[in-house]
């Protein structure tokens, strides 16, 4: 038996959330919705229950791409259809999962049949499934990067184009995106977020009371499923035929020249780059007039068309929390008002009042208890940077971590980020798709053709044709085509980047604090950051002082939430220099248990002295280090000694380590110090050093 969804009218607050899909189900144009929060804040089960409001829709009887009997598909592969009264099915709500490959997304052909018989042997993927409904991505920012291109140019194009060695399928491919996301498991790329409609940022209340009748209500929908949806039917329907309703009132809104110049003055005055927040903004903010059930969009709409459309646009960097500054918001919307528009303007019916449904409650007629609305001005909840053990909301206290005590200093702000030498792991692996070693990937360029293991995802034409052609009178040709059989089908071996694990080991003693050199070492800690977030990698940090080390940030794909551990990062007491590179064999050697495909890269950001851990702390330290040059770990040594003398400790660590040395100089991409530098792994260094001596 299929399980009920929760009514979308039940669930408590999330009304910018509510807000937005009900937006977008009235004007699909939008572009889809961003959902980006905390886990276990209703992001899935709101989704899942939008599919039940909308309208049940007409298909042609048997197409597999959901064609509309009044205006089917020109282009569908399984028409032309002919004339004919269609049959009606509820709206499709279809979900991406993380591990989809591109086939699955988009279709598969049959290359075999395509390349014998010279048909369109064509399976359609989730995008056919999907049109005319809603697609839903849990976790979008966990898919590869070529799944979210294809998935957001199909959203805006309106179709799906599958091509395989010249065999080409062309169909539409028009529905509701969704895509959800928990920020702490790392970001999307700028150019991702761009390609969605509206962001929303959620987060569970803090209200006691609310929070009661969220648990009161789950309880009651868990113990009695049919009957709580049943309780919640009449909001439901009303919900249903207000959407139906601002349908149909869409095509009669105006959107007066006053309201587009307001667009494109809040459009420039935060700096939004291209021209699609002005499009999505002038699609929003007509939906809302629809929404309301006015045929003219005002400035209220226009403000919260701006508060939906461009947080998300206007990111400078990717460190830079979403936002923006209402302030400066109503400033320009009252500098651009038309001379028409009203002081004081009515609050619209709807949004304005704090939900989509009117009734202060959200989604259509909520009861009000227990449903406080989330305020746009509310600010969201600061990423979580108190250290380890700390309770939410307390400020991080001066001497956290091992070896608090005396001389220990308060944390220093960065330097200014700069662009770094690429940074690379020697060899090719098979890791995740990214932007930073050499590997066998899904996409690159071809190198070679191998036998395909399983399904064949990527044909290499000429070494199947050459597999093919000495057989051709065996197997009896007569015409003009070619005889192929399964055993000749050649996969392609492609090469492109991966994406790494890159671990940070920090010096974080008090020698690193001596001449201010720690506000150069975070510049050049959170440069080396931005340009992971850039490659797509993992990231962990594991800081050092005092009488011990500890993992600021365990392995993660959120950048930003390392970057947020370095600006807290205090200084002093001594250097336990094993003590962190003990912590991080141990940190590499849970990663390659958890994730063997995925490369590490050591980076070990420190002076090179080491005065604490034993009674020969130094020799400790190497000892340490040789550990991770047995397990062949590609490492470099980011050497921030400075002064007129120099001892040259980092050198002799990083020859220990089987890596790489540089400087803080060196590092920088723009330096005269040399071209790319690629890490040196299993003592390669070494060995390099003496064949020089001899």
């Amino acid at each position: 038996m299929a399980s009920v969804p929760y009514p979308f009218t039940a669930v408590v607050g999330m009304d910018d959330m509510r807000l937005s899909l009900l937006l977008n189900a009235v004007s699909p144009g939008i572009g889809g919705v961003l959902v980006r929060g905390e886990k276990g804040t209703a992001k899935s089960t709101l989704v899942r229950a939008l599919s039940t409001l909308l309208p049940t829709m007409d298909v042609v009887a048997g197409c597999r791409f959901s064609c509309s009997p009044e205006a089917p598909d020109s282009e569908c592969p399984d028409g032309p259809h002919e004339p004919a009264a269609g049959v009606s099915r509820p709206t499709r709500l279809v979900e991406l999962p993380v591990g989809a490959s591109e086939d699955r997304l988009v279709g598969a052909l049959d290359i075999e049949r395509a390349l014998s018989e010279g048909v369109k042997a064509y399976e359609p993927g989730l995008l056919a499934q999907a049109h005319r409904g809603i697609l839903y991505v849990d976790e979008v920012n966990l898919l590869h990067d070529h799944l979210v291109d294809l998935l957001l140019d199909a959203a805006a194009m309106g179709q799906s184009h599958v091509e395989r060695e010249g065999v080409s399928v062309r169909h539409a491919a028009r529905f509701l995106l969704v895509g959800t996301m928990n920020p702490e498991e790392g970001e999307l790329r700028p150019q991702l977020l761009d390609r969605f409609g509206l962001t929303v940022e959620v987060a569970a209340s803090r209200d006691p009371e609310q929070r009661v009748e969220v648990v009161r209500r789950r309880l009651a929908f868990e113990d009695d499923p049919a009957g709580f949806v049943g309780r919640w039917a009449g909001e439901e329907a009303a919900l249903g035929e207000r959407i139906v309703a601002a349908r149909e009132l869409l095509p009669r809104v105006v959107l007066g020249d006053a309201a587009l110049l307001q667009i494109a003055a809040t459009c420039a005055a935060f700096e939004v780059d291209g021209m699609r927040a002005d499009i999505v903004m002038a699609r929003t903010a007509t939906a809302l007039a629809a929404w309301a059930g006015r045929t003219e969009v005002t400035s209220e709409d226009v403000r919260q068309a701006a508060l939906l459309a461009l947080p998300h646009r206007r990111r400078r960097a990717p460190f830079d929390a979403p936002g923006l500054d209402e302030d400066k918001l109503d400033e320009t919307l009252e500098q651009f008002k038309g001379d028409d528009e009203p002081d004081d303007e009515p609050e619209p019916d709807g949004p304005g009042d704090g939900g989509p449904g009117g009734g202060g409650g959200g989604g259509g007629g909520i009861p009000p208890q227990g449903d406080a609305p989330a305020s746009e001005e509310s600010p969201a909840p600061a990423p979580d940077s108190t250290p380890d053990g700390a309770p939410d909301g307390a400020p991080a206290p001066q001497n956290a971590g091992p070896g608090a005590g005396a001389g220990e200093r308060a944390a220093v702000k960065a330097a200014e980020p700069f662009r770094t030498k690429m940074l690379s792991v020697p060899g090719l692996g098979e890791g995740a798709a990214g932007r930073r070693s050499r590997a066998r990937t899904e996409h690159g360029r071809t190198t070679g053709a191998t036998r395909p293991k399983g399904a064949l995802t990527k044909l290499h034409l000429a070494a199947t044709v050459q597999a093919a052609a000495p057989h051709q009178k065996a197997r009896g040709r007569a015409g003009r085509g070619l005889v192929v059989r399964r055993d000749d089908l050649r996969q392609a071996v492609r090469e492109g980047r991966e994406g790494n694990l890159v671990l940070f080991v920090v010096d974080a003693s008090g020698s690193m604090a001596a001449r201010q050199r720690m506000g150069a070492v975070k510049g050049a800690v959170l440069s080396l950051l931005l340009d992971a977030y850039q490659r797509r990698d993992k990231v962990g940090l594991v800081t050092f002082r005092g009488k011990g080390a500890e993992v600021a940030l365990p392995p993660t794909s959120s950048v930003d939430a390392a970057a947020a551990r370095l600006e807290l990062l205090p200084t002093g007491g001594r250097t336990p220099l094993s003590a962190g590179l003990l912590k991080a064999h141990d940190v590499l050697r849970v990663e390659r248990l958890r994730d063997p495909s995925r490369r590490p890269l050591l980076v070990v950001v420190t002076d090179g002295r080491a005065t604490g851990g034993g009674a020969d702390p130094v020799a400790l330290a190497a000892r340490a280090a040789r550990l991770h040059a047995a397990d062949g770990t590609a490492a470099v040594v980011v050497d921030c000694e400075s002064g007129p003398v120099r001892l040259g400790l980092a050198g002799n660590l990083a020859r220990e380590l089987g890596g790489t040395a540089v400087t803080l100089d060196e590092l920088r991409a723009d330096s005269i110090a040399g071209l790319v530098r690629s890490v040196q792994g299993n003592h390669s260094a070494n060995r390099s050093d003496a064949r020089r001596a001899a």
